[in-house]
Formats: C-alpha cells, sequence, structure tokens
C-alpha cells in the first residue's frame, strides 16, 4: 500500500502537548510556529490518507484544511477543509439550493473564485503596463523586465 505526503493547517498555533499527543498517532514534522504539519499517510489512496488524518488528528489538534502535498493521478491537489457547524450548515443548505452535493459546490465555487481572481489579476498587470507604456517605449520597458527578471534570478538562488 503506498504512502501520501499530506499538509495539515492549523487554526491557531499547537502547543507542544497537542504535538506530542499527536505525534503518538501519526508521524509529524511541524514548521516553526506550529501552524503548518506535514506528515506521511499509508492508504491505496490520496482521499483515503487525507480521511485517515482526519479521522486520527480531529480530536488531537486544531485542524483547518488536511491536503495532498503533491497532486493526485489527475493532476489535482485534494483539500480536506474542516468547517465549523455553521460554515458546513451554511454551505449544505447553498449546496441543496442549487440541486448539488457539499463536494460538487465547494469544487465549483473554489474554481470560480480562483478564475476571477486569474483575470482580476491579468486586468491589473494589463493597466499597470499600459499605465508603463505610456511613459516609455516598448523597447525600454522590455529591456527593464529582462534586467529585473535577471537581478530577481540572482537572488533566489
Amino acid at each position: 500500500m503506498p504512502h501520501h505526503a499530506l499538509e495539515i493547517t492549523l487554526t491557531r498555533p499547537a502547543t507542544q502537548t497537542e504535538l506530542a499527543r499527536a505525534a503518538r498517532v501519526m508521524p509529524l514534522a511541524a514548521n516553526h510556529d506550529a501552524t503548518r504539519l506535514m506528515t506521511v499517510a499509508k492508504a491505496k489512496d490520496p482521499g483515503r490518507a487525507l480521511s485517515r488524518a482526519h479521522h486520527r488528528l480531529k480530536d488531537l489538534l486544531p485542524l483547518d484544511v488536511l491536503a495532498t502535498h503533491y497532486p493526485a493521478h489527475d493532476g489535482h491537489v485534494l483539500l480536506t477543509p474542516a468547517f465549523s457547524p455553521t460554515a458546513d450548515a451554511f454551505i449544505r443548505h447553498a449546496a441543496e439550493q442549487m440541486g448539488q452535493t457539499p463536494r460538487v459546490f465547494l469544487q465549483q465555487t473554489i474554481h470560480r473564485a480562483l478564475a476571477r481572481h486569474a483575470r482580476q489579476e491579468a486586468e491589473r498587470l494589463d493597466h499597470a503596463l499600459k499605465a508603463l507604456l505610456d511613459r516609455t517605449t516598448p523597447g525600454m520597458l522590455l529591456a527593464a523586465v529582462g534586467r529585473t527578471l535577471t537581478l530577481s534570478g540572482t537572488r533566489q538562488c
């Protein structure tokens, strides 16, 4: 049975006691402020690994979102958000109104939000470029972009 790398986001930093208890159930690696954890779960597929981790850790840690660390076969990263009872009821009601399951409703809502964000970001960049081109030539702008990308690449190394 394969192992799946999972990333866990917490609603608040975990205490040392919480981390110690949870580590007895599953191997965990915490980031510097104990708000994000990594683990490995043995399961037939990523969805089952998420379910297994959620079931084992839900009473031990302040879970917010569990996600597969690497994309599944279809290229998607799986998420298992932990909603408050109020948020869960709202999602279920909204899904019912749309004639969808909560899973499909969330998936479509997230896809629409990401598409809207991408459109807004593209529009923002287009606007910024048009403003720059009003004050300079395309050649000068292209040279500046090249210099900036070159400098950015050297700083990341």
